[in-house]
């Protein structure tokens, strides 16, 4: 998998067969961008993952998945800022993170949601309890600042997490899809 570079600001995926039909993913640009720029600048490059069916960007919610390209101030311990370094991050929601990385553990060694914590293995590489370097590549981990909400992250996935990381993707595109139709519905 590579990292989205260059093309339109957005780009839209259509097909009957496409898992990821109705996906709108929205690059925020550097070219063109500048004082004024309805996105922040230390967004740029950055991409963002939605169910929008229209090609509207959405401007009421989070997006499912995004594609960082560079270290933020509060968030640094992936390495990203080399060139050639991203990171997958996928909203999977907090059951299914623990059941693919285990339960976290509190600074006191418990678990943070009152089970035991066994640090868990992920078919898709290595738990984040069993490295000690949080900028290695192609280990899924909790994200290091979201983990909690449910997010997971993979710094430039490879041939250990994409198959896993392929499946969570089209899975955080349905749930996108789904609480869309649900809001739609009740209007």
């Amino acid at each position: 998998m590579a990292v989205p570079r260059g093309g339109r600001d957005a780009g839209r995926h259509e097909s009957r067969d496409d898992p990821l039909d109705g996906a709108v993913v929205r690059r925020r640009a550097r070219a063109g961008a500048g004082a004024g720029s309805e996105y922040p600048e230390i967004a740029w490059g950055d991409h963002f993952f939605y169910w929008a069916p229209d090609g509207v960007l959405p401007t009421n919610r989070q997006p499912y998945a995004t594609v960082v390209t560079k270290n933020y101030p509060d968030d640094d311990a992936s390495d990203l800022d080399p060139p050639g370094r991203w990171r997958l991050n996928v909203h999977v929601g907090r059951t299914r993170l623990v059941e693919l990385l285990g339960e976290e553990e509190r600074a006191d060694g418990g678990a943070a949601d009152g089970g035991e914590a066994d640090g868990g293995e992920a078919d898709g590489g290595a738990a984040d309890g069993d490295r000690d370097d949080p900028a290695e590549a192609d280990v899924l981990r909790r994200h290091p600042l979201y983990g909690p909400m449910g997010w997971i992250a993979v710094v430039n996935p490879g041939e250990r997490t994409l198959p896993l990381l392929t499946e969570l993707l089209r899975a955080a595109h349905e749930d996108d899809r789904r609480r869309v139709e649900r809001r739609a519905s009740r209007e």
